[in-house]
């Protein structure tokens, strides 16, 4: 195993925690869309582009967007009137 693959492992591992102690949502989604870009570089370092890219779309970009737009609906369903 080269130092590379030591570096993206523990990346992912760091992060993944941190997705996990995250209480707040809006902080957890933004959390998890770093630890996406780091299972992606994850992928690339371990030569799977083809995984690497779809994590990049979807956990990078359309999962945290969806969420927090769903986040949003809700706090605003919410408010007092």
């Amino acid at each position: 195993m080269t130092a590379v693959q030591i570096v993206a492992f523990t990346a992912a591992m760091v992060l993944g925690v941190l997705v996990v102690l995250c209480r707040e949502p809006l902080r957890q989604s933004l959390v998890n869309g770093v630890f996406a870009l780091a299972l992606a570089v994850l992928f690339m370092v371990l030569q799977a582009p083809d995984v690497a890219l779809s994590d990049i779309v979807v956990g990078t970009v359309a999962f945290p967007l969806v969420l927090l737009a769903t986040i949003a609906r809700t706090r605003e369903n919410q408010r007092p009137e």
